[in-house]
């Protein structure tokens, strides 16, 4: 089960408690304060991992505790410091307080860590409070509270290109003939139920990140279908694969496809409106594509149009070639960036 969405409970470990403690040894009547100081609470991290998918294990373990500091002892024995918890997100997590629903930070970078709460201050032990006027001091402070809150976890993948379209339209076909990425296949809609994630590579080393969404219907922006809840997955992308069905196979029409998918991106919102966006034209290996394509092509001039076949593999290799070189800027840089 993919889990792009939890809230959870977060508490950082509290300080340790100050020691009053005074010194008792043979020979020294009058021994002074020797309380020492409790030792600070643990943090809660945040660790950005390749190996995290997605947020399912944060489902069933929606609470996380950072461990308490130790209170400290006698013979200026200060408390150990408490373990901090260090929590393992998927790149591209979007971390929100759930009360004012405000972006408190963002993993993204694999490798990053950062410290979401900081645990409490460790209390001061009585020796701390010794002076010329108070020799034998019985005070100590407690140790403070580790910080707390109640957030939640949104999942926005992180990748170069987003594949969208209709149910159907070859988008899992592709990102498995482009990638290693496997996603089950089939001839019914909705097949793909979470996105996919593969990498395409070259030769040369570089590389592009695929993410294949969810089919999308109509009215989707509002709430209709599986692609609303998914869109966000997208937001990131530096630029749109637009898969076409461009056989009409279920009575579908292209050029409406192509205006009902941009419609629903202009619904959702700003972020995916200005995206750079590509055409591929599937399913060329069947006899209405080809006129079909014809039409698109006079209706849709201000996009590039990349004509391909995911049943014989035929202009694969072209489409390849166009997204590595062909485009007006290096999208591979976005993912060698993130290594």
């Amino acid at each position: 089960m993919f889990v792009d969405e939890v809230e959870v409970f977060l508490k950082a470990g509290d300080g340790g408690n100050g020691c009053r403690s005074f010194r008792r040894e043979k020979f020294i009547p009058k021994g002074g304060p020797d309380g020492g100081d409790g030792g600070k609470g643990g943090d809660i991290i945040l660790e950005c991992s390749p190996h995290v998918n997605d947020l399912r294990d944060y489902r069933y373990k929606p609470h996380a505790r950072a461990q308490n500091g130790q209170p400290g002892r006698g013979s200026d024995c200060y408390g150990r410091h408490g373990a901090d918890c260090i929590l393992k997100m998927p790149p591209g997590t979007v971390v929100l307080n759930i009360y004012t629903q405000r972006i408190v930070t963002e993993v993204l970078s694999i490798g990053q860590r950062i410290v979401l709460l900081k645990g409490g201050k460790g209390g001061l032990g009585n020796i701390h409070f010794k002076s010329s006027t108070n020799q034998a001091p019985t005070q100590a402070t407690p140790g403070k509270p580790g910080e707390e809150g109640r957030f939640k976890l949104v999942l926005k993948t992180i990748a170069d290109l987003g594949l969208i379209g209709f149910p159907n339209a070859g988008k899992s076909s592709l990102i498995g003939q482009l990638t290693k990425a496997q996603p089950k296949v089939a001839s019914y809609p909705f097949t793909t139920l979470h996105p996919s994630v593969g990498v395409l590579s070259e030769a040369g080393g570089r590389h592009l990140c695929l993410a294949d969404i969810p089919g999308l219907i109509e009215r989707a922006s509002q709430g209709k279908g599986l692609g609303y809840r998914f869109l966000r997955h997208i937001e990131r992308c530096q630029g749109l694969l637009f898969v076409i069905d461009m056989a009409g196979v279920d009575a579908r029409k292209p050029w409406s496809d192509y205006k009902k998918l941009c419609q629903e991106l202009k619904n959702y919102g700003e972020p995916l409106v200005n995206k750079q966006r590509f055409v591929i034209a599937n399913k060329m290996d069947l006899p209405e594509a080809i006129e079909n394509l014809n039409v698109f092509k006079s209706k849709v001039q201000d996009v590039p149009i990349l004509p391909i076949s995911c049943y014989n593999g035929s202009g694969l290799k072209e489409l390849r070639t166009y997204l590595f070189i062909g485009t007006p800027y290096p999208l591979h840089w976005t993912y060698q960036q993130r290594l």
